[in-house]
C-alpha cells in the first residue's frame, strides 16, 4: 500500500471510530479526544487512558489499550484494519476493550 493510501485509510478510520465514540462517551463514561493524528480514550472510573494511532512506516494502527499493545494491517477483503491474531476490525477491538474495562457490553 502506498503512503498516501495508507494515510487516507487510516485518517478515515480514526475519524470513524472517533465519531462512534464521542456519541457513546457519555453512555460508557469515557472521554474521546482526536488530536494530531492520535485519538485517546479517556476513563475516569477506574482510570485509564487508551492510544489510537497511525504507524505510517510499517502501515499499520496501532493500540495501546489494557497494559497491551495491538497493531492493525489493513486487510482489502474486510476494507478495514484487522488484529491478525483475532480476526477483528479496529471498531470490534476498541468496542471489547471498553467492555473489558468498563465490565459492561459495549456497543458503538
Amino acid at each position: 500500500m502506498e503512503d498516501k493510501d495508507f494515510q487516507r485509510k487510516s485518517d478515515q478510520a480514526l475519524d470513524d471510530l472517533n465519531r462512534k465514540l464521542a456519541a457513546a462517551g457519555d453512555r460508557y463514561d469515557f472521554e474521546a479526544d482526536f488530536n494530531a493524528g492520535a485519538l485517546t480514550i479517556e476513563f475516569d472510573h477506574p482510570p485509564a487512558r487508551f492510544v489510537v494511532s497511525p504507524n505510517s512506516p510499517v502501515r499499520q494502527i496501532w493500540v495501546s489499550a489494557l497494559t497491551k499493545s495491538f497493531k492493525l494491517d489493513w486487510n482489502e477483503t474486510r476494507g478495514a484494519f484487522v488484529l491478525a491474531g483475532t480476526g477483528q476490525t479496529l471498531m470490534e477491538l476498541i468496542q471489547s476493550a471498553i467492555g473489558t474495562h468498563t465490565g459492561e457490553e459495549v456497543t458503538l
